[in-house]
């Protein structure tokens, strides 16, 4: 924030083959004739599937996808960790495709699950009739499936899946050419994985405990163990453990399995439940208004916490400062600036806040905050020191808005401590620039799907960016609807809940550099997104009506503007289905 402005061929042929086969061998034997063996057929050989890497477990290995349009990705998947995802572009189908070895006048099953707009499968050089089968769109996974026969003298073919030309990314996973090897095998059985690294506790309470944990390669599902007991089965990575002891300490494992067998369990992690009778905080309305708060005086409206409207359900304090130690933060507030505000007037009117059912949270970062948490120690300093501010001044969380990058491996170990420390109430809030949020691949991105079972919302700043690229793959200008929905498109298909998508923008033309909206275009995108209705000339597939709210830049430059940004949008985004 700126601080200034599958069907297989007949088996009946491969009976009457070997019969033949056999008869020949008596006829010569009585004959007096020495039989050689004859080399084993096509047809007597097992059917597999000659593909490699056909859940996309190994990344791109073994593909090539045009215009490098694909990516393995951990969510959606049909099995296994990993899918392909590929984006089509206005000029590039997002191709991507596998030569596979195959037997000559064989017949094989073509299948893949796929997910999305425009999905195809097909294969190409079969030496008979090539084939291929498409779906318009589906929001699940789907399959699709054809069947191809090889001419006399084919040993190869393309398989391949692509999208269309500007449309939505699409998703492929557990792809198959079932049929006869044709010399190149097929991908080995299942090794029992290894044991999953990175098990931490996140959010507690006085009678669960929330864990998470590494995917472990080539595992369908995972094992929790409490005090060396079995509790638990699933299928991703994270559980939440139930039905615990207030105020108790727990040793928690992890194991990884698959149809090969279970790894062994984890490394050992404790954790402690929290005293029944506590007080998490207010909890955050399904549709929410977030407003920045200034600490300092930049010619905008300044303010106490005490006359932010009603309409803000989180109020984000900007922002904490960095200390002279690794990644650890404090406040400072300055009351010089804000007409006298004093610290106990301040934590009175946080207090007022909460009581009213608001969440006031303290921000790290802003155009010049320079924090950094990029190993164990920072990361540990970064935890204990937002949870002293939490202890001292009553807020019920943090959000981040470091616009200089982050360290997802260590903002995540810092910010599941935090949770730890502060239980189910802690409310996490991110702000981060467009550009951050383009793929899942960026470190804010990472960070937020790491930690997506603690997140409450992220509010990227849909300004100060210039044009970007939407889900669809077209370039769209700031400060238009299509660049609110197209970009809330990336984070709503990229793994995010839509209850942890929120729109932001300035409240004023003053509030930032570029990319103000009026109110009435931030609801059309609301509406856009949740009902369908609204939109511009990108239209998403599908709504998301549990979309979290809206966002704005800031509280003191609606005021300054006589609070036209939360008095229209606010009443909209509590009117959400």
């Amino acid at each position: 924030m700126p601080r200034t402005e599958r069907t297989r061929p007949s088996r009946h042929r491969r009976v009457f083959t070997a019969s033949l086969a056999a008869l020949a061998a008596v006829v010569l034997g009585a004959a007096g004739v020495q039989a050689t063996a004859a080399p084993a057929s096509a047809a007597a050989l097992a059917d597999v599937n000659v593909a490699k890497n056909a859940g996309y477990e190994s990344g791109l290995s073994n593909w090539t996808c045009s215009g490098a349009s694909g990516a393995s990705v951990s969510s959606p998947v049909h099995s296994g960790t990993s899918a392909l995802k590929a984006t089509p572009t206005a000029s590039d189908h997002a191709k991507c495709s596998q030569t596979v070895a195959v037997r000559p006048g064989a017949t094989y099953r073509l299948s893949a699950y796929v997910q999305g707009s425009y999905a195809y499968l097909g294969v190409s050089g079969t030496g008979t009739t090539d084939v291929s089968t498409w779906t318009p769109g589906s929001t699940g996974w789907q399959q699709l499936g054809t069947s191809f026969t090889t001419g006399p003298g084919t040993t190869s073919v393309t398989v391949y899946t692509h999208g269309w030309y500007g449309q939505a990314a699409y998703l492929a996973d557990d792809l198959s050419v079932f049929g006869p090897d044709g010399g190149g095998g097929t991908d080995p059985g299942p090794e029992t994985p290894s044991a999953p690294a990175g098990l931490t506790a996140g959010a507690v309470t006085s009678s669960s405990v929330a864990l998470s944990w590494n995917a472990a390669a080539g595992a369908t599902g995972y094992t929790v163990y409490r005090d060396g007991a079995k509790v638990q089965a699933v299928s991703g990575t994270s559980a939440t453990v139930t039905g615990l002891t207030a105020a108790t300490g727990y040793r928690f494992q992890v194991s990884a399995t698959n149809a090969a067998g279970e790894s062994a369990r984890s490394a050992e992690i404790t954790a402690t439940t929290s005293p029944a009778g506590g007080n998490p905080g207010p909890s955050v309305p399904k549709h929410a208004v977030t407003g920045y708060w200034q600490n300092f005086n930049n010619g905008a409206t300044v303010q106490k916490i005490s006359d932010v409207p009603g309409q803000y359900d989180i109020i984000a304090v900007a922002f904490a400062d960095a200390t002279t130690t690794p990644g650890a933060v404090t406040f400072n507030l300055d009351s010089a600036g804000l007409g006298g505000y004093t610290v106990d007037r301040f934590k009175a009117d946080i207090k007022a806040k909460q009581a009213a059912g608001k969440s006031v949270i303290i921000s790290v970062g802003g155009e010049k905050g320079t924090v950094s948490v990029n190993d164990a120690a920072s990361a540990n300093n970064f935890a204990n020191s937002l949870y002293s501010l939490m202890q001292e001044y009553g807020f019920n969380g943090v959000d981040i808005d470091l616009e200089n990058g982050l360290n997802p491996t260590y903002m995540t170990q810092a910010l599941r401590s935090l949770s730890q420390k502060a239980g189910s109430g802690l409310v996490i809030t991110m702000a981060p620039q467009t550009i951050d949020m383009q793929s899942t691949s960026g470190g804010y991105f990472r960070t937020a799907l790491n930690i997506k079972d603690i997140l409450t919302v992220v509010n990227m700043q849909y300004y100060n960016s210039g044009s970007m690229l939407g889900c669809d793959g077209k370039v769209y200008s700031q400060g238009t609807v299509d660049f609110l929905t197209a970009l809330a498109c990336i984070q709503l298909e990229g793994g995010l809940d839509p209850s942890q998508v929120g729109l932001g923008l300035p409240a004023s033309t003053r509030g930032a550099g570029s990319g103000y909206v009026s109110p009435g275009v931030v609801n059309a995108a609301l509406d856009c997104l949740t009902r369908g209705t609204g939109c511009g000339s990108f239209k998403p597939a599908k709504t998301y009506p549990g979309l979290r709210g809206a966002m704005t830049w800031s509280t003191n430059w609606d005021a300054a503007s006589g609070n036209a940004w939360s008095n229209a949008v606010g009443p909209h985004v509590h009117g959400l289905p």
